[in-house]
């Protein structure tokens, strides 16, 4: 009997992790700007949130021609996300993204 419990407990706990969404991972990219504009703010955001929260760069710019690594470690699972770079002549962009495919996102 107790034999047949732990099998039962096992298979229980098998289909549940196969249920359980992905965990969190962080994600790194390569920022490349090649715009011929320097880039002032850089906001990412899964899509299911509304709020672009804080920007990415901080008190940094990123020049054109430069680049940088960036940390996606907010502890979601999603893989989705909206990008919004502002730029110093004022032009703001905006993309939505799978992270969790992407080594380098190219700014042109």
């Amino acid at each position: 009997m107790r034999t047949l419990a732990l099998r039962a407990a096992a298979l229980t706990a098998a289909a549940w992790a196969f249920t359980v969404p992905a965990l969190a991972q962080d994600m790194m990219f390569t920022l490349i700007n090649r715009t011929g504009y320097t880039l002032v703010e850089f906001y990412a955001a899964p899509i299911t949130v509304s709020d672009w929260e804080e920007d990415i760069l901080g008190q940094d710019v990123l020049e054109t021609g430069y680049s940088v690594d960036v940390l996606i470690a907010d502890g979601r699972a999603n893989c989705d996300y909206d990008f919004l770079m502002i730029f110093a002549d004022g032009d703001e962009v905006e993309d939505q993204i799978n992270i969790c495919e992407l080594s380098s996102y190219t700014l042109e």
